[in-house]
């Protein structure tokens, strides 16, 4: 439990509760910025040019791709895989620490949220195109049909991806959507214009904020953190287990799922970390957002950093021990030492290395610093993945298969597209919700003892 009288407190300069929600609805009620315009052309370009690549993709073909017969797997399944795993941070941030009633999520779970869901939307779009025929995507779906006895292959990854992606993403945008409803309650209610009353009003589902709505709200939000529970540890494990039920060297591994799912967490977290610093600085929020909460989740990521670490050194120790000239081959004479040395390190040092130095209360402190760290560990996390798929394709059992693999254009334009589709949604979140929740912020506030020791009076809105 966050104990303010030794950590510090989690809201600073000791507002009353219409201050809250004047300050984290400012951004919505004010005029828009400049910067934000900007912003949103960049990332509209960028996902133009992903649509076109995705046009390039559907009309002439999947030989657009630098994939092969050998690696049928390329930049689409790595990009799936890290979109993927960053979408595991929301609902992992708010689930697990609203079980274990950490209150410094109130701050930050928001935006972690909003920030799984576009993720989700993006990775579904690699698996959608990897088919080749995109327009048949309904043959993954477990339901009688007219074709005759042909139904969906249940021994596929493909049609497990399908199941794990649909799930989570409807649990996580209810997660999400059913906890900004008292918070479209209370823009309704202070929106000037009609246009914005009657939507944010619709959107509120005519919340009142009785006694008995609050009560029917919180527990709807333990029965899908619950439910959202259990799909942030299986989701990522059946992405998992699409490798490790093959025979491929580096892939037939138990190690698989808890990797995964850790790994999921460990990217997600640092893409939350990187999202709140830039709501810190382009919208003042460093009263809400504090250094104390920045300070935690960088804990979390050094805790975490380890077990990556760990389990990148049990995976080597592991090849050395079984006496498997195939696993020693894969992981000392391919990717520690070999052709894909440089992506290994890279891996190995960004995700296992460079966030120690968290260790270090002065870089904590250092926002610019996390930034960048933030930024260093999501790219290390991109290269484990690379490693994961590309190096255990490329050198299979027999020499006479062994192939190289480059990117094309398609592929590269393709992944920026994505990218510029996760920026245009973040900038919408930015813009027309609540970034914060401003419910559980005043909670907080209830309980956010000043220095003085004493309850600031606070006044509803």
């Amino acid at each position: 439990m966050y104990n303010s009288e030794v950590r510090g407190r989690l809201i600073d300069g000791d507002k009353s509760y219409s201050q809250i929600s004047r300050e984290i609805l400012a951004p919505i009620h004010a005029k828009t910025p400049l910067w934000w315009y900007g912003a949103l052309l960049v990332s509209l370009s960028m996902f133009g040019w992903g649509l076109y690549c995705k046009y390039i993709t559907v009309s002439t073909g999947i030989g657009t791709w630098g994939v092969n017969n050998s690696i049928a797997w390329g930049w689409a399944i790595i990009n799936f895989v890290w979109w993927i795993g960053i979408g595991h941070a929301g609902t992992a941030f708010s689930i697990f620490l609203l079980i274990l009633r950490q209150k410094w999520r109130t701050s930050i779970n928001r935006a972690a949220e909003a920030m799984t869901v576009v993720a989700v939307f993006c990775a579904a779009l690699f698996p959608l195109l990897h088919m080749g025929r995109p327009w048949l995507f309904f043959f993954i779906f477990p339901y009688p049909n007219t074709r005759g006895p042909l139904w969906v292959n249940f021994n596929s990854p493909l049609f497990w991806d399908f199941v794990a992606i649909s799930a989570y993403l409807l649990i996580s945008a209810s997660f999400w959507y059913f906890g900004m409803v008292p918070d479209f309650a209370t823009i309704r209610d202070t929106a000037k214009s009609k246009i914005k009353k009657a939507v944010y009003g619709f959107f509120s589902f005519g919340w009142t904020g009785s006694s008995r709505e609050w009560l029917r709200f919180e527990a709807l939000s333990f029965v899908l953190g619950g439910i959202a529970a259990v799909l942030v540890v299986s989701v990522h494990s059946i992405v998992a287990t699409d490798f490790a039920v093959s025979v491929e060297t580096g892939w037939h591994t138990t190690i698989f799922p808890p990797y995964f799912v850790v790994g999921a967490i460990f990217s997600g977290f640092a893409m939350v970390l990187t999202l709140v610093i830039t709501m810190r600085a382009m919208y003042k929020m460093n009263d809400f957002i504090t250094d104390r909460h920045v300070d935690a989740i960088a804990r979390v990521l050094i805790f975490i950093s380890l077990i990556m670490g760990t389990a990148y050194m049990t995976e080597i120790f592991m090849a050395w021990y079984s006496g498997s000239e195939y696993e020693t081959y894969m992981f000392f004479r391919t990717r520690l030492f070999g052709e894909y040395a440089v992506q290994f390190w890279t891996m190995f040092i960004a995700n296992a290395v460079i966030p120690q130095l968290f260790w270090f209360k002065a870089v904590r402190r250092r926002m610019w610093m996390v930034f960048v760290i933030s930024i260093i560990i999501n790219i290390g996390m991109w290269f484990e993945r690379f490693n994961i798929v590309v190096t255990s394709l490329s050198r299979d059992y027999l020499p006479a298969n062994w192939a190289s693999y480059s990117p094309t254009y398609v592929e590269i334009g393709f992944f920026i597209g994505t990218l510029g589709m996760f920026l245009t949604g973040v900038l919408l979140f930015f813009r027309f919700i609540p970034m914060i929740a401003i419910s559980e912020l005043k909670s907080v506030a209830k309980f956010d003892k000043p220095n003085n020791g004493k309850l600031k009076p606070a006044t509803h809105e």
